[in-house]
């Protein structure tokens, strides 16, 4: 499993640039830049929501990878051993990106 990073501080799961979902999805079936990509499973925390009490946050997690192009893409499982995702200030699923895609 990746060891994951998340700068999206604005999602539900994220706990200290950890995230406590468990796994997250990254989309971007025909990416070709980090831009292409982004974290399917961000949520957004607003102020009428509280943080997510579904599990503790880890640095190493399951990434169900969409990204056909990226190198580290194996039958749809991030292989990566190290993975960024950006979106300090995003609101929604689109607003982040894995920072961690290559181009095969």
């Amino acid at each position: 499993m990746p060891l994951l990073t998340c700068s999206a501080q604005s999602c539900i799961y994220n706990k200290g640039m950890n995230c406590s979902r468990g796994d997250i999805c990254v989309e971007g079936r025909q990416a070709h830049t980090p831009q292409d990509t982004c974290c399917d499973s961000f949520e957004e925390r607003t102020k009428y929501g509280a943080e997510n009490s579904l599990g503790h946050a880890s640095a190493v997690i399951d990434i169900d990878c969409k990204a056909e192009t990226c190198i580290y893409n194996e039958e749809c499982r991030c292989t990566a051993g190290k993975v960024g995702i950006s979106g300090a200030c995003a609101c929604e699923p689109q607003e982040t990106e894995c920072s961690s895609y290559r181009k095969g």
